[in-house]
């Protein structure tokens, strides 16, 4: 199983993005995905584009991480219990 998360494309150079998660920005590779522009969502693995989705997928799937997120236990030192 892999997690992908969603990524707005802030700039785009050959098969460079920078993309953004919330509040950071990661350059990501999208070599495997046509015609990405600013402002774009993609799916974001392990540094990799690896689908184009649109704003409303994004938030979707950024809700339901954030909700499982919260939902984990947390360890007497407040990092999460795996």
């Amino acid at each position: 199983m892999c997690l992908g998360i969603p990524a707005k494309v802030i700039r785009v150079e050959n098969d460079r993005a920078l993309v953004s998660i919330g509040e950071i920005e990661y350059e990501a590779n999208i070599g495997l995905l046509e015609e990405v522009k600013p402002g774009d969502y993609i799916i974001l693995h392990t540094g990799f584009g690896i689908e184009k989705v649109n704003e409303a997928e994004a938030a979707e799937t950024m809700r339901l991480i954030r909700e499982i997120e919260q939902g984990l236990p947390e360890k007497q030192d407040g990092t999460i219990q795996s």
